[in-house]
């Protein structure tokens, strides 16, 4: 039996030594084992999700595609022209990094709100919780792929031949997945807990974008260490440009996103086990 919720609840951190055990710490993993088990399920709810968003639109889910295309077109013209950049050369970086971008934005910001948007399932069906995080990663892996299209046309008009580097970027779409899966577990919990978490993580992600390199490029920068090479993100965002358009991404990259990758996954089992048991009472 799982103990009961205190009548008031503790600040996180002070109860946290206490709540990790080895016992819940199996149970967590087998949440997220047995949620992945359950891809009939989350799979569907995915997709139930892109439906419902565009439902009765003349154009469905390819608004998502439309949408991105005129923003990157908008975006590509006005600062080539800002910039004085080479649009053969400027626009497939942009489009690429504002593709990659948006699956990372949406990863996080959707992620926050993995549990609380399904509290009416988490409190009558017994399913690993899991299977919410899994929901958001999957609804935008298909958003992601809408997306890509977009790069497609762009790199066939502007010639872009990535060559055998593009098979790089299939080990790192698996790392961008395996983070996306941390940061709805990790924020989905928190935001369950605390409801502000939401919008001071959109309102994050608006600054991000900003002072990461997606519409501009590091070499911009004469000072480059925290904008660029301190900046999670740049690594998330460029290993998975670099080979879209034909350049290996550096050891730096690689390194970066796997630092990132072990020290969230370790941060969010670590909350999963002590507090998976009260989400059903905080959404």
């Amino acid at each position: 039996m799982e103990p009961e919720p205190h009548t008031q609840d503790s600040w996180l951190w002070s109860q946290l030594q206490a709540s990790v055990d080895a016992v819940q710490f199996r149970k967590a993993l087998r949440d997220v084992g047995d949620g992945g088990k359950r891809w009939p399920l989350w799979g569907h709810m995915g997709l139930h999700d892109i439906r419902q968003r565009y439902r009765r639109s003349m154009l469905g889910p390819f608004w998502i595609t439309v949408s991105m295309g005129v923003m990157v077109t908008a975006l590509g013209l006005l600062y080539g022209r800002i910039f004085k950049l080479d649009l053969q050369d400027y626009l497939p970086y942009l489009t690429a990094g504002f593709v990659i971008w948006g699956f990372i934005a949406n990863l996080t910001t959707d992620g926050t709100r993995a549990f609380t948007g399904d509290e009416g399932f988490i409190r009558q069906i017994a399913a690993p919780l899991s299977i919410h995080a899994y929901r958001v990663v999957w609804s935008n892996l298909i958003i992601l792929g809408h997306n890509v299209l977009i790069y497609l046309v762009v790199a066939v008009w502007f010639q872009v031949n990535p060559g055998w580097v593009l098979l790089l970027a299939l080990p790192a779409l698996c790392l961008l997945v395996l983070n996306g899966m941390w940061i709805s577990l990790f924020f989905g919990l928190v935001s369950a807990r605390f409801r502000d978490i939401p919008l001071i993580v959109s309102s994050l992600v608006q600054v991000v974008f900003f002072i990461t390199p997606v519409i501009w490029k590091p070499a911009m920068l004469p000072e480059r260490t925290l904008l660029v090479d301190a900046n999670p993100f740049y690594h998330l965002v460029e290993v998975m440009r670099g080979p879209l358009l034909g350049h290996a991404p550096s050891w730096e990259n690689w390194l970066g996103v796997a630092v990132i990758t072990v020290i969230g996954w370790s941060i969010t089992l670590l909350f999963y086990t002590a507090y998976r048991w009260r989400i059903a009472y905080w959404v």
